[in-house]
């Protein structure tokens, strides 16, 4: 069989299922990163060709959203700007940093989260706070900022933090705060594509076919979220949390 569609059957199925994912509550990667290297693909293709496939999903899943009435544009640009330059900064600082103390951090972090939601049952239903649009944008900038460098140090479930801080913060409804995530997403997934696709760390015969998979994924699940609301988008986040705890608890434990 040929190789490249052998690693089609492998890794299309999946990207379909992390698109779906990404576009409820974030975290997709924790399920297309492992594809692509499941699939043999190395590592640092891995990561230049799940931007560029991921980008081309958190688009769908925007476009889906804004035409649903689902998106506050200045929230979402603002945060996506300011996790442009979090992003930058936190890569700059992770290879200062201990990476078993960061992980160990999140591993702490998670059940917290866990615990906070299953406490908080009105979580992402209450009233939505009025700020003057100034504030409304600044706040949406350091929620961008702050998760931005998350994203830099770590990464995995930058979608999901952003859906629970713009909920947090600014008082969204969790589908409002899911649409604004991916626009914001998109932001830092495009600025990281062209720079891996620059470095030639893309693999390029893949991405169509990933990319319609992920295009798909994201497209079902925006129409998922729109139509389910808050509460399929908390279950959706329990997912991507346990996820992201067994993921970094076998990583620090290898």
């Amino acid at each position: 069989m040929n190789e490249l569609l052998k690693t089609c059957l492998m890794v299309c199925p999946l990207i379909f299922l992390g698109g779906f994912v990404d576009s409820i509550a974030g975290g997709g990667g924790l399920i297309t990163i492992p594809a692509y290297m499941m699939a043999g693909v190395p590592v640092h293709l891995t990561v230049g060709t799940n931007k560029v496939v991921a980008g081309s999903g958190a688009a769908i899943a925007a476009v889906r959203f804004f035409r649903s009435g689902k998106i506050r544009l200045m929230i979402a640009l603002c945060s996506g700007a300011g996790a442009i330059v979090g992003a930058a900064i936190g890569a700059s600082f992770a290879a200062r940093l201990s990476d078993e103390l960061l992980r160990g951090l999140v591993l702490v972090a998670l059940p917290l989260i866990a615990v906070f939601l299953v406490v908080k049952k009105d979580f992402g239903q209450e009233k939505e706070k009025s700020f003057s649009p100034t504030h409304e944008a600044l706040l949406s900038l350091l929620i961008g900022l702050g998760i931005g460098i998350y994203d830099g140090l770590i990464g995995p479930g930058t979608g999901t933090f952003l859906i629970m801080a713009f909920t947090a913060v600014l008082g969204l409804d969790m589908v409002t705060a899911s649409g604004c995530g991916k626009v914001a997403n998109l932001a830092s997934n495009a600025a990281s594509a062209v720079t891996f696709a620059l470095h030639g760390m893309v693999m390029w015969n893949l991405v169509i076919p990933a990319a319609v998979c992920s295009m798909l994924g994201n497209y079902c699940g925006a129409q998922y979220a729109i139509r389910g609301g808050g509460k399929k988008i908390k279950g959706m986040i329990f997912v991507v949390l346990g996820l992201m705890f067994l993921k970094m608890l076998a990583e620090l434990i290898d």
